[in-house]
């Protein structure tokens, strides 16, 4: 579709990615940001009045519950934002006849898989956020037109996150200890936005995957995010130890997917691949506040 003069209603506004879609929204759309205290979406009516008054042509959802472990002790409220509300969006988009975009996540699968999960694989979640998130991706769906953009490990230069909290803890301690058995890739907000916007524009629908190029352990990606750091002038860290551990000694009320790599030739055929996501995160460090000093 033409975005130039397109309304577009974000719901969500106030998180990383929708703060990303906000910047890196094309020339000319008539972008209507709208964070929960402008629209709760979890409030059906409230839905249905203003996706009426706006006309929209397009609703971006960038509104998730995703404290992943939080949601085994509040599986309802995690129900209600990562599914009921996104049936609201549906039955609205479906009203007005605007297409809805959905985000999802890697946690639909259960991470048995030894090959990159194609956009057709099998869901099973683990957890009750994966689970919520895939009833998410069915009430999506049921809207016309709709498209589901699964993606992982997101992170961007201005949120809290695990590049955030990875810096953090580097420098208040001697050594951090990362999880080395799980794998997925480390994502880019940023790419993310402009991925999403570039599959509105040409018409994407159904299931797709995005995530940056390569894949890693969450220790690679610690690793990486000392050794960028360093290489951006904390040099500090040079002496932080990343100490891989495994997922069993370090045990969280929600599983995770032990590989969730997610493939993405069908989304790249459409609109070119990403970036590998070192370079994404070296691009992202060098817009972060933190700590560096210029003693080696």
């Amino acid at each position: 579709m033409t975005l130039a003069g397109a309304k577009v209603l974000l719901v969500g506004a106030g998180g990383q990615l929708a703060r990303e879609l906000v910047e890196t929204a094309p020339e000319g759309v008539a972008l209507d940001a709208r964070d929960i205290a402008a629209l709760d979406i979890t409030d059906a009516s409230a839905v249905a009045r203003a996706v009426d008054e706006a006309r929209p042509a397009v609703i971006l959802n960038a509104a998730a519950y995703t404290a992943v472990d939080q949601a085994e002790r509040e599986p309802e409220l995690a129900d209600l934002v990562n599914h009921r509300a996104v049936a609201n969006l549906a039955r609205a988009a479906s009203a007005c006849g605007a297409r809805l975009v959905q985000v999802s996540t890697d946690y639909v699968f259960d991470g048995r898989s030894a090959e990159p999960y194609e956009i057709d694989a099998p869901t099973n979640p683990v957890s009750v956020y994966g689970r919520t998130k895939r009833d998410g991706e069915l009430a999506a769906l049921s809207a016309p037109d709709a498209l589901v953009v699964r993606t992982a490990w997101v992170y961007a230069a201005h949120s809290r996150n695990f590049v955030a909290t990875m810096l953090r803890l580097m420098h208040e301690r001697d050594e951090v200890r990362v999880v080395s058995d799980q794998f997925g890739t480390p994502t880019s907000a940023r790419g993310l936005a402009a991925a999403i916007w570039a599959l509105v524009a040409c018409d994407a629908r159904g299931i797709l995957h995005w995530t940056d190029a390569g894949s890693a352990s969450w220790y690679d990606f610690a690793v990486a995010i000392r050794d960028e750091a360093v290489a951006l002038g904390s040099h500090r860290l040079r002496a932080t130890r990343v100490t891989p551990i495994r997922t069993v000694d370090f045990p969280t009320p929600a599983r995770r997917p032990a590989m969730s790599v997610l493939a993405k030739d069908a989304t790249w055929r459409l609109v070119g691949p990403g970036r590998h996501w070192r370079e994404a995160l070296r691009n992202e460090l060098a817009q972060m506040d933190f700590p560096r000093d210029s003693g080696r």
